[in-house]
């Protein structure tokens, strides 16, 4: 087989690679049209291929129209890879800025061939730029660093990627350019070129395709895991998101169960559109109050939690009583006109080797001891075991409070009550 065809050849399996990925890319949106990016970043492989088909089967033939042609298809991959791999992180490249990089490219790369002709400056030019774009887009990415393992590695690998074309560009092309179209393919930098974008550029792609199933995957186990009522966690993305922290007890934790009073009266005389206005409005409420590191769940019906990490006693009644007074003071936009609701609250704080359904044994207890004292209220546990009801007492107090309760006005019991 003749030199040539052979190297024809084994140039062009780079840029298949990278065209098999942008079709993966591809089918990808077409599965899950709200992410862009995934077709951003199937525009970039194929203008890629478009570039590297140009250059190496010499389309056009000549000279001029070849380089400016493939340096434009080039260009344009980089700037959408930097694009689709940025929105997937919610930034951009902007148009404003990637206008200025593709026609600044594309004047050097006219300049050095139609006026200074020049090989070597055309690529040093389009290598150091295209790593100071990728290196600018890492550099905008570095909180995936501290994210999860796939997005950590993707960080790592686009650094890497970008801080390559310098060196490698340097070591195998120095200071004279190869004469001549056979001379160039032949030559170290060429058959490095090639090496670098099949291994990085595989090693990005690759990376960028499990980031998007694992976006997809994160999304589908978040609907899982959310009450669509509410916006809150249900009670399986509730109780698997305070597991782990729990578990790890570094630092102290409470527990806020909250019931919304007399709701069966609410959804009797509103109906359930009424009854799930309120819920809709609590959650809302909930979410509005409660910290970053918060977890708010509703467990059921109209009974919702907050567990609160790196938490005393004192601190979360505190917080329970800022919920309940949002709460109460919040005008009800329902049929109608509006309504006021109240709620109220059981707090208990983790011992240091609690179990968690101790914990949550605990908080219901002061939940119903608040119900059974006239509701709209909070009651705090001081934390000691020797008040865990059985199931026995649970369901006594429980009778208490839904069978008939006193009408004493509001109070509030503090920690240790």
């Amino acid at each position: 087989m003749d030199g040539s065809v052979v190297r024809v050849t084994l140039s062009l399996i780079a840029p298949g690679i990278l065209f098999l990925f942008g079709m993966a890319f591809l089918g990808a949106w077409l599965i899950d049209r709200s992410r862009p990016y995934l077709l951003v970043l199937a525009g970039a492989c194929a203008a890629f291929t478009l570039g590297a088909v140009s250059q190496i089967l010499w389309l056009p033939a000549a000279s001029g129209p070849n380089a400016m042609l493939s340096g434009a298809l080039y260009t344009t991959a980089v700037l959408m890879a930097a694009e689709g791999i940025l929105s997937r992180a919610g930034k951009h490249v902007g148009w404003g800025p990637a206008v200025v990089v593709l026609v600044g490219v594309m004047a050097l790369l006219g300049y050095f061939f139609y006026v200074d002709r020049n090989l070597l400056a055309r690529v040093y030019i389009q290598n150091f730029g295209y790593g100071l774009v990728f290196l600018v887009t890492a550099l905008r990415l570095t909180a995936l660093a501290r994210g999860r393992v796939v997005d950590r590695l993707l960080f790592w690998i686009l650094l890497v990627f970008a801080l390559h074309f310098v060196p490698r560009t340097v070591l195998t092309i120095g200071v004279s350019a190869p004469q001549g179209p056979l001379a160039f393919a032949a030559s170290p930098f060429w058959q490095t070129l090639q090496l670098s974008l099949a291994l990085f550029g595989v090693g990005l792609a690759l990376t960028l395709l499990a980031a998007a199933w694992t976006d997809v995957i994160d999304d589908m186990r978040h609907e899982r895991d959310m009450d669509a009522l509410t916006g809150v966690f249900n009670r399986r993305g509730f109780e698997d998101r305070v597991a782990a922290r729990f578990d790890r007890r570094e630092t102290p934790a409470s527990l806020l169960l909250c019931d919304l009073d007399h709701f069966k009266k609410i959804n009797d005389t509103l109906g359930h559109a009424g009854g799930d206005a309120v819920l809709r409005q609590v959650g809302r409420l909930l979410r509005g109050t409660a910290r970053r590191d918060d977890v708010v769940g509703r467990l059921g019906g109209e009974e919702f939690a907050v567990f609160l990490p790196g938490t005393r006693l004192a601190d979360a009644y505190e917080c329970a009583e800022r919920l309940r007074t949002t709460i109460a003071q919040h005008p009800f936009a329902l049929a109608g006109g509006t309504r006021r609701v109240t709620a109220s609250f059981g707090v208990a704080e983790a011992e240091p080797d609690e179990t968690w359904d101790s914990l949550c044994r605990r908080a219901d207890l002061r939940l119903y001891e608040s119900k059974r004292d006239g509701r709209d209220r909070t009651t705090a546990s001081a934390g000691s075991r020797r008040g865990t009801a059985s199931d026995a007492e649970l369901a006594a107090v429980a009778r208490v409070a839904m069978d008939g309760f006193d009408a004493r006005p509001a109070g509030r019991d503090g920690p240790g009550a």
